[in-house]
């Protein structure tokens, strides 16, 4: 038996395997694998506001666990107590409410300085970014400049490059894992864990999340870096449908820099036939993602400002205006408005909205962290006991109360039964709750025989701080037997 082959013919827009168009960038780049990028060092406004981030930033995540509020952690969040201390505050699982909020107010800031002024959480606060800098700092002073490295990269193996690389990474492991220990001591109270790790009795628990997360901080910031952005972050990938023509972006002034070519310092630019730019790429070599910004803004670009600093610099070298490179929007730049303009079509109604629901927001946890009462309490009924008669011929319910002291000093609370005519308590009716303590307490409810119709009835635990301000109702059902 033979088969018969059918010949398959190219069809228009075909292009046969390994014959790609010649310059077809899009296409290679789907099978070639990135080239790594090399940064330039760079100096400028912008380079010190990062630097000035990555100070702050660091400075509350490392600082913030060593802090003392009273005779404990100003910060720590203790699962296995459940009880979240943020310095005055205490707060339990039931204020659950509140990191909604917090995850709110984190969203609509995000919406506001997006809308603003584009990835500016990108450019300046990300832990990536932060981090990459760290690193990228750490390797700048054991294996050179961008130059060196780059020289070093290419060539063999020698003792010189071992022993750089091998300082490089021993210092990338101890940033690493000292943070992977910062992360834990948030949870585990850090003088604690220190002490654990130094005499090796630390949790398993603990030692898996701060090798975890260390070694997710020497992955990330050591070799992915860009990738991170690139190719892993969501906000890169939906950051356009936050963006209009009047938010601040990283731009290239291609009406004024092109075309674009070399010359010498001393040719006068209005005798040549060229634009501003110069054609250096040192845009591009400092950009930590390595695009090139004059081909225009793209999802790459997380608006760190490194090439506004850099072609600033090569301004002032060849005697040219700044800002050929700029902070700008695509309405200024196409309509040639001045920065006040600029800036006043930045607050337009979307950011003002913006800004008022963030600012309600905040006002609103503000407001309700500074009401809400220091104490909690959950009714539980007795499973066991749902309802008797007990000598005298009166019904007794059984409760359980968590009563829950969100404050660090002892407090005395009352508790009260309402809602049905001649209901009492008959156990004891005042509790007597230790700081940060939630105290459970078995509550037994009476109401005379005839007080009330069989079935279910609505009443209230009414809870009053005796040394303290404070009132609490929670409703329950007494149950009374057919």
């Amino acid at each position: 038996m033979t088969r018969k082959v059918i010949p398959i013919l190219p069809q228009e827009g075909y292009i046969p395997i390994g014959q790609a168009f010649e310059g077809d960038e899009a296409l290679l780049s789907l099978y070639a694998s990135d080239k790594k990028i090399y940064p330039r060092s760079v100096s400028g406004l912008f380079a010190r506001w990062r630097w000035g981030m990555v100070f702050l930033t660091q400075l509350v995540f490392y600082g913030m666990p060593w802090l003392e509020w009273g005779q404990r952690q100003a910060v720590l969040f203790d699962l296995g107590t459940r009880r979240f201390y943020i310095f005055g505050l205490v707060l339990y699982p039931q204020d659950f409410i509140y990191l909604a909020g917090i995850l709110v107010i984190s969203a609509l800031s995000l919406f506001l300085f997006t809308a603003v002024a584009g990835r500016l959480w990108c450019g300046y606060a990300c832990p990536q970014t932060v981090y990459t800098e760290i690193f990228l700092w750490i390797e700048k002073k054991v294996e050179g400049e961008r130059s060196a490295r780059m020289r070093r990269d290419a060539q063999p193996m020698s003792a010189n490059k071992v022993l750089r690389k091998s300082t490089k990474h021993l210092l990338w492991l101890a940033v690493a894992l000292w943070t992977g220990f910062t992360f834990v001591g948030y949870f585990t109270p850090i003088q604690e864990l220190g002490g654990e790790f130094l005499q090796m009795s630390v949790n398993s628990w603990e030692v898996f999340w701060t090798f975890f997360y260390g070694f997710a901080t020497y992955g990330n910031a050591g070799f992915m870096r860009e990738q991170i952005c690139k190719h892993m972050c969501p906000y890169a990938q939906f950051q356009s449908v936050m963006f209009d023509n009047d938010t601040l972006i990283v731009t290239y002034d291609k009406e004024r820099g092109e075309p674009r070519g070399n010359r010498s310092r001393k040719d006068e630019l209005s005798t040549l036939s060229l634009g501003a730019c110069v054609d250096c790429t040192l845009c591009v070599q400092v950009c930590p993602t390595g695009i090139d910004i004059r081909n225009g803004l793209q999802h790459d670009c997380i608006g760190c400002g490194a090439c506004v600093d850099v072609c600033d610099t090569v301004m002032d070298k060849m005697g040219y205006e700044r800002g050929l490179i700029r902070y700008t929007t695509e309405n200024a730049m196409s309509q040639h408005w001045s920065q006040a303009k600029t800036l006043r079509h930045v607050l337009r109604p979307r950011v003002l909205i913006y800004a008022a629901v963030l600012g309600t927001m905040v006002l609103a946890m503000v407001v309700s962290l500074s009401l809400r009462t220091p104490f909690k309490v959950d009714v539980v009924r007795d499973r066991g006991v749902m309802t008797r008669i007990v000598a005298g011929g009166t019904i007794e319910n059984v409760y359980r109360l968590q009563v829950m002291n969100a404050t660090e000093s002892t407090h005395r609370y009352k508790i009260t039964a309402t809602g049905l005519p001649g209901l009492v308590l008959s156990s004891e009716n005042v509790v007597t709750v230790e700081a940060t303590e939630a105290r459970w307490l078995p509550v037994r409810v009476q109401l005379p025989f005839d007080a009330a119709t069989p079935g279910s009835h609505v009443m209230q635990f009414e809870i009053d701080a005796l040394d303290s301000p404070g009132h609490l109702i929670e409703k329950s059902v007494f149950l009374v037997p057919r």
